[in-house]
């Protein structure tokens, strides 16, 4: 038995920011302290971090160079809190796992593992190993966890893994993965606990939509198609990520802009998306206010709305029919604007927003007795890693 007293932390590092979240080992895993550190290595780096009831208590700012520094000082602040000295366990977030199929406790094998496949994601890789490096050498005592984004479609059947490209590169691992798989793996959890038979039996279309941003196709409870592929870069339009592109680009622009291999990267990773279309912001909240004035914004919120109405047509073509769709993701819980825009027109599949219940970002906002259930969640994959580490605990393992 654990003791009630105990609790775990909960690390999810991002390209530019670590959440966190202090979870107590009561058998609910009832949530505590949690935060962000946000904006890491730019102006307007910051600290909040909320109490158990989900008020925010502070914001602190900061001014430091990227690198080692924010995840040392966000140790610093974490250790000075008195729940920290009750940890038994960290769980971290790591967005590429390739074929690895569950959490795994974090150990040398499995660090030399995932630094051999840095270059399939070095815009969070790098961060998430970071962390574990750091937890180690300051906290040796403490179990670590680490589970895998790309886990939760592994169940993708052969066809919608295969990349269209010499056969001998798939023997290497290059193939589609897949992410956001914690997510995923929480909104069908919630699903189940609402009621929703199609989340056990039916077709569901999850639409996790924030700075990153994808879609996965999931039937009878299984992955059978997502949006992301070998990289998190592909798929919808994104914050600052293009999304997929055509092929060929990058030897054009190459050749007629001699724009290197590592220019080009982040470019599609950093300088495109909506902040590219826009040439102002990444962020959607800023984009609708400046549509009715700014062309350049009003295109980019057109572009991301038809890329993501594109993806539920194919995808519902994919299940054959649809059951049930859920947005999520800081786009998706918030812009009843933007939900509105990818739903219009898509009567003939049987979605039918109700708009009043949209406008409030209500749990259900399509037509009552309409064909398909529409619904907006709130994700959590902070409560997902904690799951994960309290299971791995409890199996004794």
């Amino acid at each position: 038995m654990k003791p009630t007293h105990a609790f775990l932390l909960t690390l999810n590092g991002g390209s530019s920011s670590i959440r966190f979240a202090l979870y107590r080992l009561d058998g609910k895993l009832t949530r505590g302290l949690s935060g962000k550190l946000d904006r890491i290595g730019m102006p307007g780096m910051c600290l909040t971090f909320q109490d158990r009831l989900g008020e925010v208590e502070e914001s602190l700012p900061l001014t430091m160079e990227d690198g080692a520094a924010p995840v040392e000082w966000l140790l610093d602040w974490l250790e000075a809190r008195p729940e920290f000295a009750l940890i038994e366990a960290v769980g971290h977030r790591v967005v590429h796992g390739m074929e690895r199929t569950g959490p795994e406790w974090v150990t040398e094998a499995l660090l030399d593992g995932l630094n051999g496949i840095v270059e399939c994601d070095p815009e969070h890789l790098p961060r998430a190993i970071g962390l574990m490096d750091v937890v180690r050498r300051r906290h040796p005592e403490l179990r670590q966890v680490v589970c895998f984004d790309t886990a939760f479609h592994r169940t993708l059947p052969r066809v919608a893994r295969m990349l269209a490209i010499p056969r001998r590169y798939d023997a290497k691992g290059i193939q589609r993965y897949g992410f956001h798989g914690l997510s995923y793996a929480y909104l069908m959890e919630e699903l189940i606990a609402r009621g929703d038979s199609a989340a056990r039996t039916g077709r569901v279309i999850l639409a996790h939509l924030g700075n990153g941003a994808s879609m996965a196709a999931v039937r009878d409870g299984q992955s059978v198609e997502t949006s992301m592929g070998f990289t998190p870069t592909a798929g919808l339009v994104m914050g600052r990520r293009s999304g997929d592109l055509d092929p060929g680009l990058a030897a054009y622009l190459g050749r007629t802009e001699g724009l290197s291999l590592e220019a080009y990267s982040r470019m599609v990773t950093a300088e495109s998306g909506l902040l590219g279309i826009s040439e102002t912001s990444s962020d959607m909240r800023d984009l609708l206010s400046r549509a009715a004035c700014d062309v350049r914004a009003g295109e980019a919120v057109d572009l991301f709305c038809h890329q993501a109405k594109k993806c539920v047509g194919s995808y519902a073509a994919v299940l054959g029919g649809l059951d049930t769709l859920v947005f999520a993701g800081g786009i998706g819980e918030n812009c009843p604007t933007v939900r509105a825009r990818i739903c219009e027109g898509l009567g003939f599949l049987g979605i039918e927003l109700q708009p009043e219940r949209n406008a409030e970002n209500a749990p259900v906002i399509s037509r009552t007795g309409g064909q398909v259930v529409v619904r907006v969640i709130r994700t959590d994959e902070e409560l997902m890693i904690a799951r994960a580490v309290s299971r791995l605990m409890d199996d004794g393992v």
